[in-house]
């Protein structure tokens, strides 16, 4: 069978990964607070936690793309972009990559700043690290279903994301469609993707609204 791409489009609106994520979220919290009732009451304001909140998500995808880099991808294809209307932070690996490389580069964010973390802030007692920790760990649902995804695929496929950056593709001489997929939606096969040169950081204009407001927000926050 001559080789295709089978695009698929996280189903991040899906109510299952949802309501996944929300379950994961409690049952850290509350494991935390069996391990430790206090470790729940990070002295610092709602402001501050949006910043940190901020740059958690933005290291998240920064470790995307040390996975992809280290793991073989060339820079120079990987591209970082904010959707805050979509409730999407994103780095796109623009070229095609093997199933090692998005195996690894899927859960580096998971485990370094998710796993990781959380055990640290735990023995340590540092409160906003497991509060981090524990949003990191439930948003990274849709990268734990791709990764559990891509593991059941054959070791020569090949990866690959667009400029959708909800969308991804596999390349294979079979139809990968027909693997069993959770919260993944099968889009369409094709001979070729649309994968366009632009810009390495790309902010879309509501995201500079949304940002404007938190910014005010913040500011009227200090001032009260």
């Amino acid at each position: 069978m001559k080789k295709k791409y089978y695009i698929f489009e996280l189903g991040t609106n899906s109510f299952l990964l949802n309501f996944i994520l929300i379950i994961i979220f409690a049952g850290l919290l509350f494991l935390s607070y069996l391990i430790n009732p206090n470790i729940l009451s990070p002295n610092i304001d709602i402001a501050m936690f949006i910043i940190y909140l901020f740059g958690y998500f933005l290291l998240h995808e920064l470790l995307h793309s040390i996975g992809y880099v280290i793991n073989g991808a060339s820079f120079n294809k990987i591209v970082y972009g904010i959707k805050l209307e979509k409730g999407v932070f994103y780095c796109l690996c623009k070229q095609n990559i093997s199933k090692k490389n998005i195996s690894y580069s899927s859960i580096y964010p998971l485990f370094f700043i998710g796993i990781l973390t959380y055990i640290i802030g735990i023995i340590f007692n540092f409160p906003l690290l497991v509060i981090l920790s524990a949003f990191n760990i439930s948003g990274s649902v849709a990268d734990i279903f791709t990764f559990l995804f891509i593991r059941k695929l054959k070791d020569d496929i090949e990866f690959t994301e667009m400029d959708n950056p909800l969308y991804f593709a596999i390349y294979a001489d079979y139809d990968v469609s027909k693997v069993k997929h959770t919260c993944l939606n099968f889009i369409k096969s094709s001979e070729d993707v649309k994968r366009e040169d632009f810009k390495k950081i790309t902010i879309s204009k509501p995201s500079y609204i949304i940002l404007g407001i938190a910014v005010v927000y913040m500011i009227i926050m200090k001032l009260l």
